[in-house]
């Protein structure tokens, strides 16, 4: 990957990373995903952080396509909770 082509749009654990890449790749948008090696032990750490990253010409596109995206990730606990009040 030429990082001086892509560009950055959201970082987040792997499993979402990869349904966004699946879900980009489906709409012709090339998806490279980045994680640094961290290991604890023997294990890897399972959600450590991904960094998605698209071609920068794509940019404005992915993040269209991902703007009605839902990442499970919008809204934590409190919000949710002064909303049922």
């Amino acid at each position: 990957m030429d990082k001086m082509q892509y560009e950055k749009i959201a970082e987040m654990e792997r499993p979402q990373a990869e349904v966004v890449e699946s879900f980009l790749e489906a709409e012709g948008i090339d998806v490279e995903l980045i994680e640094e090696s961290v290991w604890k032990s023997s294990y890897a750490i399972t959600f450590q952080p991904v960094q998605v990253f698209v071609p920068r010409t794509k940019v404005k596109q992915a993040l269209e396509l991902l703007e009605n995206f839902d990442l499970g990730m919008e809204k934590d606990d409190d919000e949710e909770d002064e909303e049922d009040e």
